[in-house]
């Protein structure tokens, strides 16, 4: 399947009790894909008037306790900004799928990674976060949909899935099964009508003295507890690595080709993926400082992540940067040519 296909059906087997979304390229498949198989399993589809109605619709049917979900690329992402953020205040569940595309402004239509800014810096107004996946294949980003879902369940928040454009289009194989859920607490809070309790209420409008600033730090104390638990990462020959190669998303698969290769020419080099990109992998990254010599982070982008990486390195050892903006994806070649510079610099051989 393609990715977005994939990510589609992956999140129905989740439980998606209802998807919105407007249409933009190059996530176009994924509407397409929900608004036949959505109304197949008795669930809600409706393609939205604009980007800003998705997410407000969304931010209904999670208010009722229902699982929902929204896709879009990069620009309409924009758009929902605002929707998100109410959600965060709200401290309401949602997936949001980013599959993004080159910018600024309209960009083009090939894959990019320029929104990690927008994605794990909350994006819209507030001191707000956002979970935020990076797989890397199409199984990978199969399996992530139901990990979206029950995150944002157990923590009450926005979950989003950042991918480019490139996942989202490409065909590779892919497993789609229903997974073992999390244990995830009740939706006591939800708007399912007041028969017999007390009333809830939903809301992300504080006035009384106190009570907004009493919130933040209860969502601060709730990202403390994401950062504590919820790191996902994978490493790959760093064990003996001189420069170890930073990436997520498509750009790690070209890395890994890139390191192989450079093994083979008798430079020790590594890779670590993050795959959540928040929470970062901060201490993972932080320990491999203090054993390796260079780092270098490579990016479909002008460089964003990098600057994760440097504050994780904390300036122990130098962090190099190689980016394509605008749509543009490194090659294998191009990125084993930095490494090979690296290693020639440094005077780093095995």
């Amino acid at each position: 399947m393609c990715g977005n296909e994939a990510l589609a059906e992956a999140a129905i087997l989740a439980g998606c009790d209802a998807y919105f979304g407007y249409p933009i390229t190059p996530q176009n498949e994924v509407p397409a894909y929900m608004s036949r198989r959505m109304p197949e399993e008795g669930r809600v589809f409706v393609q939205s008037e604009s980007e800003l109605a998705a997410i407000n619709m969304v931010f209904g049917a999670s208010a009722t306790g229902k699982r929902a979900m929204t896709s879009s690329s990069s620009p309409g992402i924009s758009l929902m900004q605002e929707g998100i953020s109410y959600l965060a205040g709200a401290e309401l569940p949602a997936v949001v799928v980013n599959v993004m595309r080159g910018g600024p402004g309209l960009g083009n239509i090939a894959g990019s990674q320029s929104d990690y800014f927008q994605a794990t810096r909350g994006g819209g107004h507030g001191d707000y976060r956002t979970i935020v996946l990076g797989p890397s294949s199409v199984q990978e980003l199969a399996d992530c949909m139901p990990l979206a879902f029950d995150l944002a369940d157990q923590y009450r928040m926005p979950v989003m899935v950042l991918i480019d454009g490139i996942l989202g289009q490409m065909r590779e194989p892919v497993v789609l099964e229903k997974k073992l859920r999390r244990k995830l607490p009740a939706k006591d809070w939800a708007l399912t009508g007041a028969a017999n309790r007390e009333q809830n209420i939903v809301r992300s409008l504080w006035l009384g003295e106190g009570v907004l600033e009493a919130l933040n730090k209860k969502l601060l104390e709730r990202y403390k507890q994401i950062e504590k638990n919820e790191v996902l990462c994978e490493h790959y020959e760093v064990n003996d690595a001189d420069i170890v190669v930073i990436a997520y998303g498509i750009v790690a698969r070209i890395v890994s080709s890139a390191v192989d290769r450079a093994r083979k020419e008798g430079i020790r080099a590594g890779w670590i993926r993050p795959i959540t990109l928040w929470p970062f992998p901060t201490e993972h990254i932080s320990k491999a400082a203090d054993e390796f010599r260079i780092f270098l982070t490579v990016e479909m982008s002008n460089g964003q992540m990098v600057e994760d990486v440097k504050l994780a390195v904390a300036g122990k050892v130098p962090v190099m940067f190689y980016g394509r903006p605008g749509g543009g994806t490194p090659t294998v070649d191009e990125i084993l040519d930095q490494i090979r510079q690296l290693s020639s610099k440094s005077e780093i051989k095995a």
